[in-house]
């Protein structure tokens, strides 16, 4: 077919025509082609939510733009961004000879903006950091396999198109592959169908002959008993041969059910590391960093407020940051402030009232006290520093519930009996001690204030 960009500038011209300024300018205009093939074009998203938007209002619309600019466009795709950079043939700035010969293997498309550089480190992604870069500086030694997990949109795509991009520039004659599990398991499956020798050849070639093999979401792996096997004896050819091996996973091989124990055992054989959810203060530091990169023009305030908003994703988290410096140009305002953020973000968070959270309650007890928060989740001691400290475990666990062992992570770190205790004392000195009673009372207006 004729490019498939092409094919999308054209469908944007008549879907301009169709849809509203603020549709078309909010959740078509940003929508991104990254692939065509089968019939069926693939349209990338800004977020999970645009994703849903997309679907929801316009995907019909899209579908028939598509097929007016082009008789060969069949069916349409809407992928996030982690579907996104899974897509076996996802387009990026390096253009890849698609042929691929039984003797090579093929150049992988790394994401160039996924780097060390542009990676955020902070207390939630330090180890595994330090991890991807000492297996990209010195591949092939210590750290083999290594094995990376955590929860989606942590930043586990991100290391290992850094530590591809880091390769391709540092040791170019290296061959280097990333694939997906799923990618590992269709690829699999078909030479499994062409039921000749020369295709599961081909296969094992492809997969054997690299220097470094990354795998992406291994997890999905469990109950394909076939593929287990195949890429067992694949993880046994390439270990035995020195070369090196990256997984990563949504959670560690312990946990991954119907997992065949002797492939368990090799999977677990090198370093496992961990990316957890970003505290406040790297979240924040995610969000300047996106909006120096992107050159936004974004007040302090709204940063402040993603932030403390958005603690489960770092990819939701710039899925928002997007939203309201679009909406921000929509409405032509030149720098996005907190006045558009109720209607900018009214279908992710509810703007009427702050977000209660730890670093919120930690917050205001300092203010109210006057302590630092350096003081507060410290090892000091003293009266003026223990009962706000007591004070604020007791809010926490008070307001938000959370497990104690939690709360005694966010203060430096206490077991979670220094943190009963506290709950405890507070419990009784707000029956008996009127002082306490009106701090406590005030601090819990303070955070639930508007």
């Amino acid at each position: 077919m004729q490019n498939y960009r092409d094919v999308w500038a054209e469908s944007l011209k008549i879907l301009q025509r169709q849809v509203s300024v603020v549709s078309f300018d909010l959740w078509i205009k940003t929508l991104e082609p990254i692939d065509f093939k089968n019939g069926t074009m693939y349209l990338s998203t800004t977020s999970e939510t645009a994703k849903r938007q997309v679907l929801k209002l316009h995907n019909d619309q899209i579908l028939n733009a598509l097929k007016q600019s082009s008789d060969e466009v069949l069916n349409l795709k809407i992928l996030n961004q982690e579907e996104s950079e899974n897509l076996h043939a996802v387009q990026t700035d390096v253009v890849v000879d698609e042929k691929v010969m039984v003797d090579e293997v093929p150049l992988c498309n790394f994401n160039t903006k996924y780097t060390f550089d542009s990676f955020v480190v902070g207390k939630s992604n330090q180890f595994v950091y330090g991890a991807a870069t000492g297996v990209a500086n010195h591949p092939f030694t210590k750290i083999n396999p290594l094995f990376i997990y955590g929860g989606p949109g942590l930043g586990k795509t991100h290391l290992l198109h850094a530590i591809g991009n880091h390769l391709r520039k540092n040791q170019p004659e290296l061959k280097v592959l990333y694939v997906t599990c799923n990618n590992f398991t269709t690829d699999y499956v078909e030479s499994l169908k062409s039921g000749n020798a020369s295709a599961n050849s081909s296969f094992r070639q492809k997969y054997r002959n690299v220097d470094v093999l990354m795998v992406d979401d291994i997890q999905f792996i469990s109950n394909k008993t076939g593929t287990q096997e195949e890429f067992f004896h694949t993880f046994n050819d390439l270990y035995q041969n020195n070369k090196q091996i990256i997984i990563a996973s949504d959670r560690p091989p312990k946990e991954i059910a119907t997992l065949e124990e002797r492939l368990r055992s090799r999977l677990s054989m090198g370093l496992i590391q961990d990316i957890q959810l970003p505290d406040y203060e790297t979240r924040l530091a995610i969000l300047q960093k996106k909006c120096s990169q992107e050159n936004y023009n974004v007040e302090e305030e709204v940063i402040n407020f993603i932030a403390e908003h958005s603690d489960s994703s770092i990819r939701e988290m710039e899925g928002m940051l997007h939203k309201v410096v679009f909406y921000a140009e929509l409405i032509g305002q030149e720098k996005a402030n907190m006045s558009i953020v109720p209607e900018a973000l009214k279908d992710i968070v509810d703007t009427s009232k702050q977000s209660v959270t730890p670093e919120r309650i930690v917050d205001c007890v300092c203010k109210y006290f006057n302590v630092s928060k350096e003081d507060i989740v410290g090892k000091k001691k003293n009266k003026e520093i223990v009962e706000p400290r007591q004070i604020a475990m007791y809010l926490i666990y008070e307001m938000l519930d959370l497990p104690l062992m939690n709360i005694g992570d966010i203060f430096g770190g206490r077991d979670h009996t220094t943190v009963i205790h506290a709950k405890t004392k507070i419990e009784q000195m707000y029956k008996e001690n009127n002082r306490i009673r009106v701090s406590v009372n005030d601090l819990k207006n303070m955070v639930n204030r508007v």
